[in-house]
């Protein structure tokens, strides 16, 4: 049950991290200005965080309509690949939510027998995705590792974008993701470590209480 916890942990831990990096619409907020992204795609403000917030609402896997951006027109081929990109957010989400139920339970009834060891592990095995991903991006540069995403998670080269016909593109530069992989790569060490340290610090907090 420690390694079941522990998996159900890296998984929540990762999937929390895309869905919280997805839907916090004020980093793109603050970003948008740093990349001049308004002037880059020739709108206002207003109207890149309204398109912004359309494919955001999108991307929830709450969300049972069609992308249909305010004022951007949208290529068939854009359409398939945002579908398809929906998938894999949804598949995120509901990673989320399952795993929180699940780790939930197996964590009290191992915490029920005194039983800390899972959280440790938990984020050892969080770390260990985001370690691997960090060393092929390193090894492959930022570039190709954008390309070889797309090419391993994708079956067609839909996402190869004309901004003439899909001008969404023009507010998704690689720089945007880039600083979206950097966050989700720092929250998932952040609370990793925090994991890694839990037992020993729920130690002390039990032998100072008893005194």
């Amino acid at each position: 049950m420690n390694i079941i916890a522990a998996v159900l942990i890296a998984l929540l831990v990762i999937s929390a991290s895309v869905t919280v990096t997805l839907f916090d619409r004020s980093a793109y907020a603050r970003l948008q200005d740093k990349l001049g992204l308004p002037g880059a795609a020739g709108v206002s403000e207003e109207e890149l965080l309204a398109n912004y917030n359309a494919l955001i609402d999108y991307n929830s896997v709450f969300y049972t309509g069609p992308l249909e951006f305010p004022t951007f027109p949208m290529s068939d081929p854009g359409r398939i690949h945002f579908e398809e990109v929906k998938r894999i957010f949804s598949a995120f989400q509901v990673a989320l939510i399952a795993s929180a139920a699940l780790a939930a339970w197996c964590g009290i009834v191992l915490l029920r027998k005194r039983r800390r060891r899972f959280l440790a592990l938990g984020g050892v095995f969080a770390v260990a995705i985001p370690a691997g991903v960090l060393c092929v991006m390193m090894a492959a540069g930022w570039d190709r590792f954008f390309t070889l995403f797309h090419q391993v998670f994708f079956n067609n080269d839909f996402w190869v974008f004309d901004w003439r016909t899909d001008p969404v593109i023009l507010i998704l530069p690689d720089e945007f993701f880039l600083a979206c992989l950097i966050r989700i790569v720092v929250i998932i060490v952040a609370t990793s470590t925090f994991l890694i340290a839990a037992p020993a610090l729920i130690n002390r907090f039990l032998i100072g209480y008893r005194r």
